[in-house]
């Protein structure tokens, strides 16, 4: 067998959603996994749909992921360029197409938007209907000498696929199996279109032949498109790739208008939940959207790998290079997957707990700078309360928000049947402890927690009746990273008893 070479081909259209990744990933993972090459080919013929700086984020992506691709751009490995515009100025594309004509397996066509809109017939009635061009053929059959004729005046002109009206059309797919169509189904695509640019149909078979593809990996809308791609091959003599059609990623979401994207309830006023394809158009999250969130890498990589493959046994969690090494293609599974962030959010909360201290806090330190600002707390001590409690980082400004500013809240919050404890009994434990805590001179934890806990047992009281009211007293909070004491620490004595005793005059009022 030759040497495995897989190309991962994105359009620079902007970032890089999950599904997009996903095709990347097990892509990388296919090559690396048989010891070949990963290649990067910059798809561009869709001039319309380009982004500025879109290709500079494919690079930042695939380096911030480790797919590292051994050719592309930035690469040559002897069968470039690996942009297609730049194999279209080149001539590539136009070559390989007057070859087919030559062979009687294309043809130019003139047809004019006019006659072609004359050609459209209705195959749907839903959403108004659906309307499809189904060509006739009809300059297949122009004369050598008219189609010069044309060509010398410089009339406008697509090149088309010259497709066989009748036999079958097929391919073999790793997922799917022999896949056959009647050829007679099939229309004539367009091979290069009238600004000289080839399509996606036409560049992605010369491309993978001329860089040597041995495995395509790509979504299953290509499936029907994938006959016409072998046709080519065929026309050719030349020998198709392995193909991997993916079974699309797919969200729970609420019914949505289309062009609103508002949300549209049945009959009784009620959202209707659904399961669709993850799409930009819905805001469904980039990987660098995640990123940014404060989701990890590493995490992302191993949740999009579990997306649509199952490994051996029952272990989930895989470094990248782990993966490289088990990595196979029986793994895929046929069903659709579904995106999960609740599933996500568990997967980055894993690999918060198996971050070192040090990793965790040079990570989570821009975050709480954002609440807290720079040099006021003890950043080290509040990483150590945070990380046990962190699943994205992006919830850290949240979570110690209470530190820079003193929130306002409802008495009630003070109010704790389990504490056994209410606004009048935190009254009167706050007015016992202020006292002491004005005297206590060593503001550390550990002081702190012995100096309070004897205090509760002198005032014969439980420990929840007092420890409830002064974590709320000084955060304002139900939920914070830490107890009274480790709060009281991070304040500092000066602003836990000016807290204190706004607290106490809140409960008088």
């Amino acid at each position: 067998m030759s040497k495995v070479r897989t190309r991962f081909a994105p359009s620079p259209t902007g970032r890089m959603h999950v599904g997009n990744l996903r095709t990347a990933l097990y892509t990388y993972l296919i090559a690396k996994h048989e010891g070949g090459d990963f290649i990067l080919r910059i798809e561009d013929t869709d001039q319309e749909r380009f982004v500025e700086g879109a290709l500079d984020i494919i690079y930042h992506t695939l380096k911030e992921t480790g797919l590292v691709h051994d050719e592309g751009p930035d690469k040559d490995g002897g069968v470039g360029p690996y942009v297609q515009s730049e194999r279209n100025a080149q001539g590539i594309y136009l070559k390989y197409a007057k070859q087919l004509i030559e062979q009687g397996d294309a043809y130019y066509c003139f047809c004019d938007k006019e006659r072609l809109e004359s050609l459209k017939s209705k195959v749907s009635d839903e959403d108004g209907g659906t309307e499809i061009v189904v060509y006739d053929k009809h300059c297949l059959h122009l004369s050598k000498e008219e189609v010069e004729r044309r060509l010398a005046a410089g009339e406008p002109y697509v090149i088309r696929q010259n497709v066989p009206t009748e036999g079958k059309a097929g391919f073999d797919d790793v997922l799917y199996g022999h896949v056959e169509v009647d050829c007679s189904t099939l229309d004539d695509n367009v091979l290069i279109k009238a600004d000289g640019l080839p399509t996606y149909n036409f560049a992605n078979v010369i491309d993978d032949h001329t860089m040597g593809i041995t495995h395509v990996m790509r979504g299953t809308e290509y499936l029907s498109s994938a006959p016409k791609y072998n046709l080519l091959y065929e026309a050719f003599g030349w020998q198709p790739p392995m193909y991997v059609h993916l079974p699309p990623v797919m969200r729970e979401d609420f019914r949505r208008d289309k062009m609103t994207k508002e949300i549209i309830p049945d009959e009784n006023g009620n959202p209707v939940t659904i399961v669709r394809k993850l799409s930009k158009r819905y805001g469904d999250p980039t990987f660098e959207d995640l990123l940014e969130q404060g989701y990890l890498r590493d995490a992302i990589i191993n949740f999009i790998a579990l997306l649509g493959w199952s490994p051996k046994g029952e272990r989930e969690f895989f470094t990248l290079s782990e993966l490289e090494e088990i990595f196979d293609l029986e793994g895929i599974n046929k069903s659709p997957a579904l995106f999960d962030m609740n599933k996500l959010t568990w997967f980055n909360a894993e690999y918060v707990r198996r971050l070192s201290a040090e990793e965790y806090e040079k990570i989570a330190t821009p975050w709480l700078q954002k609440a807290l600002g720079e040099g006021k707390f003890d950043l080290k001590r509040l990483c150590e309360l945070l990380q046990p409690r962190t699943e994205v980082f992006n919830q850290l400004p949240e979570m110690v928000d209470f530190l820079a500013e003193m929130p306002s809240f409802d008495k009630e919050l003070y109010t704790h049947k389990k504490m056994k404890t209410n606004p009048e009994v935190a009254l009167d434990a706050l007015t016992r402890i202020l006292p002491v805590l004005e005297k206590q001179e060593d503001w550390s934890e550990a002081a702190l927690h012995d100096t309070v806990m004897a205090a509760i047992q002198e005032f014969g009281m439980k420990n929840g009746q007092m420890l409830w009211p002064l974590r709320i007293a000084i955060s304002g909070k139900a939920n914070t990273p830490g107890g009274a004491f480790e709060i009281a620490y991070l304040l500092g004595k000066e602003e836990t008893l000016k807290r204190l005793n706004h607290s106490i005059e809140e409960l008088k009022a």
